[in-house]
């Protein structure tokens, strides 16, 4: 009876050291289990009678039970383990490509931003040769014949006879200015005689005013500096007695 007892508290012993191996991960802790397994199975050779070699059943039963318990729970950490292991490597392959994306998102921003600022700067390059070109037209100097000076004077005169001279070369201008936009006629006589634009032209007024020479030698000068370049008003075409744009005497140009 008491070497059943020593055999069952040697085997116990070897079980517990089973047990707390599922608890060491490292090859170190192993080692050390097996060989504290390897003393206790030592102490009870040594401990046995003579001629005693076979341990009970039962308590081998539980041994083995107790071995196979111990490698579950070990092969349950491990797989434990790699899944952790496998979610980290998840996680930092998420973040890389999370923060590659923001990046590469960052960058085509700043691209088309780049793009938008180039695009606007062009555009406001365009615009402003543009207005220097219609500038530079609407100040230079317009090749008329003899006749166009006098029926440009003969319109001015009756437009803005009772105006300021300044007033008077604007009416030019204005005249000259559709000219030279693609929006009316191209010719200083189209421009005036154009149906539903100038009030003299259409009643008739006009037309004996050129034919009497009734226009002023202010007006046929107020013609000849509008012909030269002289243009008070820039590139409006339009005037009346209105309430907007630039004003000179009554006559408002816009």
């Amino acid at each position: 009876m008491i070497q059943n007892k020593k055999i069952i508290a040697l085997l116990m012993a070897a079980t517990t050291g089973l047990v707390m191996s599922s608890e060491f991960e490292s090859e170190a802790a192993d080692r050390m289990m097996n060989m504290e397994q390897m003393k206790l199975l030592g102490e009870y050779k040594l401990a046995q009678p003579y001629g005693f070699t076979d341990a009970p059943e039962e308590a081998l039963l539980d041994l083995k039970k107790a071995a196979m318990e111990a490698e579950e729970r070990y092969q349950e950490m491990k797989r434990k383990e790699e899944e952790e292991r496998e979610r980290r490597a998840a996680e930092e392959a998420r973040k890389a490509r999370e923060e590659a994306e923001r990046i590469a998102a960052e960058e085509q921003a700043a691209a088309e931003q780049e793009a938008m600022e180039q695009a606007a700067a062009q555009q406001a390059a365009a615009e402003q040769a543009a207005a220097e070109q219609a500038a530079v037209q609407q100040t230079a100097a317009y090749s008329a014949s003899a006749s166009d000076q006098t029926l440009l004077a003969a319109i001015i005169f009756c437009e803005a006879g009772n105006q300021p001279y300044e007033g008077q070369v604007a009416v030019g201008a204005v005249i000259l200015n559709r000219v030279r936009s693609a929006v009316y006629p191209n010719s200083i006589a189209e421009v005036i005689y154009q149906s539903g634009q100038f009030g003299p032209a259409m009643s008739g007024w006009l037309d004996t005013v050129l034919a009497s020479g009734g226009y002023t030698d202010t007006a046929m000068q107020a013609a000849a500096d509008a012909l030269a370049g002289s243009n008070p008003i820039g590139d409006c075409l339009y005037f009346g007695c209105g309430n907007f744009g630039i004003q000179i005497g009554d006559h408002f140009f816009h």
